[in-house]
């Protein structure tokens, strides 16, 4: 059984156009505009401090922001979190945010209450990725390891059946088998047909993924890479310290 994905073709999938987020009066994000196709995997890589947590908690609305949003051709811009989630906008935020008390079993119904009849297949689905899940689903998420929590993350936003999946740092702080396994299995949903926008660190591992490369740097995206533009790291660290 393969998680609940829906995708059709190569269509516009998010569309930002001119984003932009301010805390107080320092401006983090700059007016920034960006797009995802159907069933396409996006990085976005930069330095520490060039707005890519900003970036995305802007495109999920859980940092007030200006511009506007588009999500398969309709615009979005005025839905609060719990809406996009709705239309099938998830995120997985930095530092994974478990319920640490509760039961991987819990931490999966939690994310399974937008479709709370489906619970058990789209458990059986998680399973299938992450089959260490099912061996701890009595085990609380706090006695996991750093591995295990970032897959019961990864587990928890799948059972909302997301239609475009946001992940920030997913393998900040694994070890690095542990972060492989991880982009590994986010490789796996989008050759399934999910889209992704990853943010990610570690440049190398999210090279392998990506099919577009958005480079931040200071609030501003200062380079889109295609697939044949990104086999340089060089260039990348040219664009790091832009």
């Amino acid at each position: 059984m393969s998680v609940q994905i829906l995708s059709a073709g190569r269509s516009s999938l998010l569309e930002a156009r001119e984003v932009s987020a301010s805390y107080g009066h320092v401006q983090a994000l700059k007016p920034t505009s960006l797009h995802i196709a159907e069933g396409e995997l996006v990085t976005i890589l930069g330095p520490n401090g060039a707005g890519k947590s900003t970036l995305l908690r802007a495109l999920t609305r859980l940092t007030a922001c200006r511009g506007r949003l588009f999500f398969r051709g309709t615009e979005i811009s005025g839905l609060p979190t719990h809406q996009l989630a709705r239309r099938g906008i998830v995120m997985v935020q930095e530092g994974r945010g478990l319920f640490a008390q509760m039961s991987v079993r819990e931490n999966l119904m939690v994310g399974a209450f937008l479709h709370a009849a489906e619970t058990d297949r789209q458990m059986a689905a998680v399973f299938e990725l992450f089959p260490r899940l099912r061996e701890r689903i009595d085990q609380t998420a706090g006695s996991l390891s750093g591995g295990e929590q970032q897959m019961l993350a990864i587990g928890r936003a799948l059972m909302a059946k997301p239609q475009l999946l946001m992940l920030d740092e997913p393998s900040l702080g694994l070890a690095p088998r542990a972060a492989s396994e991880i982009l590994s299995t986010l490789g796996e949903l989008n050759r399934r047909g999910l889209g992704i926008l990853l943010v990610e660190q570690k440049a190398p591992l999210a090279l392998k993924l990506a099919q577009r490369v958005y480079v931040l740097s200071l609030g501003k995206i200062v380079a889109e890479l295609k697939p044949d533009e990104i086999e340089s790291h060089h260039d990348l660290a040219r664009y790091y310290l832009h």
